[in-house]
C-alpha cells in the first residue's frame, strides 16, 4: 500500500512493483497504471513562482530575476511557459529597480520630485521592497 496518490486516477490505493533508476515504482490497484515516486529535489515556494512571474511582466529580464530571488534564470523561463505568461511589449522605457527597507521606501515617497516624470511599482519582496521604475531609454 502506497502512501503516493496515482498520477492517472488519484487512488492511494497501490503496491510496490520494483525499481527503476533507484526509485521505487508502484502499480495502482485501482487503475493498473505503472508509475514512481516523485524524485527528491529542492520544491521551490510558491511566493518565489508568483514573485517571478510578475517581476517578469513588469519587464524585469530572466536573469535578473535570477539574481534578485536566487531561483535559476531557467525555472523562470519554465514558470512563463507552464503559465503562458505573456512577454511584455517593448517600448521606449525600461526598467530599473532598487532593494529598499522600510524606511529608506518611505524617505523615497516624502519627496515630491521622486514621483514624477516615470511609472513605478513597489512590491514586497520578502522582508524588503523593491521599486521598479520605467525610464526612457537615452541614447
Amino acid at each position: 500500500m502506497a502512501n503516493v496518490a496515482c498520477p492517472k486516477c488519484d487512488s492511494k490505493e497501490a503496491t510496490k512493483s520494483g525499481i527503476i533508476n533507484d526509485r521505487q515504482r508502484f502499480k495502482c490497484q485501482n487503475c493498473g497504471y505503472h508509475y514512481t515516486v516523485a524524485k527528491v529535489g529542492r520544491e521551490v515556494n510558491p511566493y518565489y513562482v508568483v514573485k517571478a512571474l510578475q517581476l517578469y511582466i513588469e519587464g524585469v529580464s530572466y536573469r535578473e530575476i535570477e539574481r534578485l530571488l536566487g531561483v535559476s534564470h531557467v525555472s523562470v523561463m519554465n514558470w512563463v511557459k507552464k503559465y503562458g505568461v505573456k512577454a511584455p511589449r517593448q517600448t521606449d522605457y525600461h526598467p530599473t529597480y532598487k532593494i529598499l527597507n522600510q524606511k529608506e521606501l518611505a524617505e523615497f515617497f516624502q519627496k515630491s520630485e521622486n514621483l514624477k516624470g516615470a511609472g513605478l511599482v513597489v512590491t514586497e519582496l520578502g522582508d524588503k521592497y523593491m521599486m521598479i521604475r520605467w525610464e526612457r531609454f537615452r541614447d
